[in-house]
């Protein structure tokens, strides 16, 4: 069992590590964007089900995806209503995006930024992460810092008694570039 301190989890992380944090939502698993191949084989995950890079802040974020000014301006309105929070945005993929991130359709990413002040404090030190919620690839997310200590062993997980926001998975919506497409409804419901 690998429970840390927040300072041994960032530079764990900032090294390549897999690292566990509580978010907004639920638990994440998290990595270096370029690492992103240790999460898919940690969740036995499918390569088909892409990653969610998360961020401190939307600034973070933008590099990763490519935009006319048009859809920026529609993206962030989007992004000033929403975050931080529980929805993720699966945007064009700019040329920045490590294809591990998504390796079956680089072309896309989703985006996030938590409404947790452990997540993003830890995000403001690491810079963008692969994130995944917390569980074996079909599997409910597990809640505790324990429960992922226990089932990823090779992690480091946050040492907290915080919980995340509820065990209910973001909201992910996707431009399809004229409007927005819900994949999964989650936490948040778009106007």
């Amino acid at each position: 069992m690998t429970l840390v301190n927040l300072e041994t989890l960032i530079a764990g992380a900032q090294a390549g590590r897999l690292v566990s944090f509580p978010t907004d939502t639920v638990p994440a698993l998290a990595t270096l964007p370029e690492k992103a191949g240790l999460i898919f084989a940690a969740k036995q995950r499918s390569q088909d089900k892409p990653l969610i890079l998360m961020a401190a802040s939307a600034e973070d974020l933008w590099p990763y995806v490519k935009s006319s000014e048009h859809e920026y301006e529609i993206w962030q309105q989007i992004v000033k209503k929403y975050w931080p929070g529980g929805l993720t945005l699966v945007l064009p993929a700019s040329n920045h995006l490590p294809p591990e991130m998504n390796p079956t359709d680089p072309t896309t990413i989703g985006i996030r930024v938590p409404d947790n002040a452990i997540a993003r404090s830890i995000l403001a030190k690491t810079g963008p992460l692969a994130t995944t919620s917390a569980n074996f690839s079909g599997q409910p997310p597990l809640q505790t810092m324990a429960e992922i200590a226990v089932q990823f062993p090779d992690a480091l997980a946050l040492a907290t008694t915080e919980a995340s926001g509820g065990g209910v998975p973001s909201t992910v919506a996707k431009w399809t570039g004229t409007n927005w497409q819900i994949l999964r409804q989650g936490k948040i419901t778009l106007d």
